[in-house]
C-alpha cells in the first residue's frame, strides 16, 4: 500500500531521507522522494555504491539529466542502460536499439521510425479512441474494478497488437511476457526475480528472463508468415533491409521484437494508472479537467512529469570528465534519474504541486529529444489522453476501493492494481 498523501494538490509525504536507492523493496511505498531531494540538493552528483556491483554516479539534476542524455559521444549507451554489468559475450546477446549510439542506433530506429512519428500517430486517433471506448466501457459495467487490468493494460495492448499485426487473442501473452521483462525483480511477474532466485542461466538473453526465450519463438513464427504474406505492420518493416541494405539478423529481429514487447505496453499502463490515481486523491483536478478540457493536453504532460515510469538509464562513461567537482572516470557507470530530473525545482517551480496548467513542462518523461528520444512517445500521449477523455463522458468521477499495490523496481515507477469504484 503507497504511504503516499497529498495536501491541497501537494505530494506531502514523501517517503525517508535515507532510502537505498539501489534497493527493488525501496519502492514499494512510492518512489523516496525525501532521499532523491536531499541528495540532489547537497550531492547532485552523488557516488552510489553498491553491494552486487562496481558502483555509479547518479545524475539527480535537471540540467546535468539533459547533458548526460544528449552527449553521447561522452556518455555511451553501448555498455549497458541499467545498472547490470555485462561482460561482451552479453551485450552482443542481449544488444537492442537501445544499447547503441548513432549511427548504429540510426540504422535500427529508421526501419519502424516513420510508424511512430507525430503525424502518423495522429492518423491512428478515430481507431485509439474506438478501442477506448470500447475498453472504458465493459469496465464501468462492472461498477468496481481493477483499474490497471480493465482499462490501462487493455488499451495499450490492443493497440500494440494492431501495430504488430497480432490479434487480441495474442495479447494477453504478450502483456504477461512484458511484464516479466520489465518487472523482473517482481515475484508476482516471473517466478525468476533477478536479486531473489539464481538467473545465471538466462544471462544471455534481454533482462536475464526465462519470457525472452517464448518471445523469440513467437517472434520467428511471427516473421515465417510474414515473409510468405508481407503485411503493413511493425513486423514487416523490421523484416525489410535496411538503408545499407542488410536486413536484421534472427538475434537482432528477436531482440527488437522483444523490446517492442517489454516497452509497447508496461509504460504507457503505468502512467496511465497514475494519472487516475491522482485524479482520485485530487478530485479538484478532475473536476477542473471536465470543466476546462482545453487542459487536457497540459494535464498529459503533467501526467508523464510526476509519474516518471522509468525512473533511471545508465550511460557508461568514455573519458574521464569533470561534473559538479566530482571526478568521473572513463568507464564509470554513470544512471540518469529521471524521477529526480522531473521533480528538480529548478527545471520546474513547485515540482511537487500536480498543476494542470504548468506552462513550461519540459519533463524527461521520454528522455527528451535526442538520439534516444521515446519511439512511443505521441503513442503514449494520446492513449492517455483519450482514454482521460472517455472516462469523463461516462462519469463523475471514480473513487478508491482499497489499498494499490506498487511494482517492485528501482527501474519501472508502477501500479500494478488500483482498485476503483465509479461514482
Amino acid at each position: 500500500m503507497s504511504a503516499a498523501t497529498f495536501v491541497d494538490g501537494y505530494l506531502a509525504d514523501m517517503g525517508p531521507d535515507d532510502a537505498d536507492i539501489t534497493s527493488h523493496d525501496a519502492y514499494t511505498n512510492g518512489v523516496p522522494h525525501a532521499t532523491f531531494n536531499r541528495l540532489r540538493s547537497c550531492d547532485p552528483v552523488h557516488w552510489t555504491a553498491e553491494t552486487d556491483g562496481s558502483g555509479f554516479w547518479s545524475i539527480l539534476r535537471y540540467d546535468d539529466a539533459l547533458a548526460v542524455s544528449r552527449d553521447y559521444d561522452t556518455f555511451t549507451s553501448t555498455k549497458g542502460i541499467r545498472l547490470e554489468e555485462m561482460d561482451e559475450e552479453q551485450l552482443l546477446a542481449r544488444r537492442t536499439m537501445m544499447e547503441l549510439d548513432p549511427p548504429e542506433h540510426t540504422r535500427y530506429r529508421r526501419l519502424v521510425n516513420k510508424g511512430f512519428t507525430r503525424r502518423t500517430v495522429d492518423t491512428f486517433e478515430d481507431v485509439i479512441r474506438q478501442l477506448a471506448a470500447e475498453v472504458v466501457e465493459a469496465a464501468l459495467l462492472k461498477g468496481e474494478f481493477d483499474f490497471v487490468a480493465e482499462i490501462s493494460e487493455q488499451l495499450p495492448m490492443r493497440m500494440l497488437g494492431r501495430l504488430l499485426g497480432t490479434s487480441d487473442e495474442h495479447g494477453h501473452q504478450l502483456v504477461a511476457w512484458g511484464d516479466a521483462l520489465l518487472g523482473n525483480t517482481d515475484p508476482d511477474f516471473t517466478d525468476f526475480p533477478v536479486d531473489l532466485t539464481d538467473t545465471e542461466q538466462y544471462r544471455m538473453v534481454p533482462f536475464r528472463s526465462p519470457a525472452a526465450l517464448e518471445i523469440f519463438q513467437f517472434a520467428q513464427q511471427q516473421a515465417k508468415e510474414r515473409r510468405s504474406c508481407p503485411r503493413d505492420d511493425v513486423i514487416t518493416k523490421l523484416l525489410e533491409p535496411t538503408r545499407d541494405g542488410d536486413p536484421l539478423s534472427d538475434l537482432e529481429f528477436n531482440n527488437f521484437f522483444t523490446l517492442l514487447v517489454a516497452a509497447g505496453n508496461d509504460t504507457t499502463r503505468y502512467t496511465m494508472t497514475h494519472g487516475v490515481w491522482n485524479m482520485m486523491n485530487h478530485p479538484q483536478l478532475w473536476n477542473a479537467l471536465r470543466e476546462r478540457p482545453e487542459l487536457m493536453t497540459s494535464g498529459v504532460e503533467e501526467v508523464l512529469r510526476t509519474s516518471s515510469v522509468t525512473m533511471h538509464f545508465r550511460r557508461t562513461a568514455t573519458r574521464d570528465i569533470e561534473m559538479r567537482s566530482r571526478r568521473i572516470k572513463a568507464g564509470d557507470k554513470v544512471v540518469i534519474w529521471f524521477n529526480s530530473a522531473n521533480h528538480d525545482p529548478d527545471g520546474f517551480p513547485i515540482p511537487f504541486r500536480f498543476d494542470l496548467a504548468r506552462e513550461k513542462n519540459d519533463h524527461m518523461a521520454f528522455g527528451r529529444n535526442g538520439p534516444h528520444f521515446c519511439l512511443g512517445a505521441w503513442l503514449a500521449r494520446m492513449e492517455v489522453r483519450l482514454v482521460f477523455e472517455e472516462l469523463m463522458k461516462r462519469i463523475d468521477h471514480l473513487e478508491p476501493a482499497g489499498p494499490i499495490e506498487r511494482l517492485r523496481s528501482n527501474f519501472i515507477s508502477g501500479i500494478k492494481r488500483l482498485p476503483v469504484k465509479v461514482v
